[in-house]
């Protein structure tokens, strides 16, 4: 729980390897990757745990892709920059980025310049860890406070619509288990190609990322309606297909929204801080699904309906500040 965080310490790093313009593409190439990842490691595992010692050959292989990824991060990214450089500079003076190496070589100049500095910073532990809690204070001081908001009422709506997804289509239709693991599966899939759209999306939108996480979020908040009161299991089909791509391209956006706003800067502290703020919607959504629950098999959904809603409407009253993307600044700025 404390440092298997790969996931968002790779989208803090591509947020700073790519332009602003680019990253809603590359974040969703990206989360199409893990995507696949998450559907083709449940049927491995799977497989390899009912073989002799499969608990171990699995924990073995998982330990080892993990040193494979550490190699990788060691050598890739780096060599990339160094045979790009020119390019990368060509492109910073078009676009006002910043890349990875020219933040390396500043680092090795302030480095040289104050070795001593950076020993005492490294030999305190304690005021390292002051400096990150006083920052993560200021980012959930700062005005980005109504895009973790909607970041949480969306993630809590999301999660109560697949909350005992599969109690309810078997007490609502019938539906046996299998199928809706099927169903599942086939969402999962969908979302993966959804993260190979965005490209094309946010060309269309051209690179409005607020017009792109409203509509999605209108999108998603429709469709979970539809789920609530579908009267046949094609309907809930239909809504599950169109579902995997409003809630991929929401996701996508809603965390391009933040470093945009926020500033690349503070990237990975501003990940961290969304992580967690999704991470409450984890421990919220089965509390508020089970007393939902109690009232109807259509309850926890249409209780993200009204969630969902509440987030749209935040995002149109904040309009004005979200369309000035980088106006707005932490207090510290």
């Amino acid at each position: 729980g404390i440092f298997k965080h790969t996931l968002s310490i790779s989208k803090a790093l591509l947020s700073d390897l790519v332009s602003e313009r680019d990253r809603p593409l590359v974040m969703g190439r990206f989360n199409a990757a893990s995507g696949v990842g998450f559907i083709l490691g449940p049927v491995v595992g799977g497989y390899l745990t009912e073989l002799e010692d499969g608990f171990y050959r699995t924990s073995f292989i998982c330990a080892s892709i993990f040193l494979l990824n550490a190699g990788l991060v060691w050598m890739l990214p780096w060599s990339e920059e160094n045979t790009g450089n020119v390019e990368r500079q060509q492109g910073e003076k078009e676009k006002g980025s910043f890349s990875a190496k020219a933040d390396v070589d500043l680092c090795l100049k302030s480095a040289a310049n104050g070795a001593v500095a950076n020993d005492s910073l490294f030999q305190s532990p304690w005021i390292q860890a002051a400096t990150v809690l006083k920052r993560i204070k200021e980012i959930a001081c700062s005005d980005l406070w109504d895009i973790f908001l909607v970041r949480l009422l969306m993630s809590v709506a999301i999660l109560l619509y697949y909350s005992n997804f599969s109690l309810a289509l078997e007490e609502r239709f019938g539906v046996k288990p299998l199928l809706t693991g099927y169903l599942l599966s086939y969402s999962s899939a969908l979302g993966v190609l959804a993260g190979c759209l965005l490209g094309p999306i946010t060309r269309l939108y051209e690179h409005n990322t607020y017009r792109i996480l409203l509509h999605s979020s209108t999108f998603t908040c429709t469709l979970i309606l539809l789920y609530a009161s579908a009267l046949s299991i094609w309907m809930v089909i239909l809504s599950s297909t169109f579902l995997a791509f409003s809630t991929t391209i929401g996701r996508t956006c809603i965390i391009d929204l933040e470093l945009t706003i926020g500033g690349n800067e503070a990237s990975g502290t501003l990940l961290g801080v969304g992580q967690s703020v999704t991470s409450v919607g984890r421990i919220v959504a089965p509390l508020l699904s089970g007393i939902a629950q109690e009232f109807s098999p259509c309850g926890p959904p249409s209780l993200g309906v009204a969630l969902a809603l509440v987030a749209i409407l935040i995002m149109n009253a904040n309009k004005q500040k979200y369309c000035s993307r980088g106006n707005v600044k932490l207090k510290n700025q």
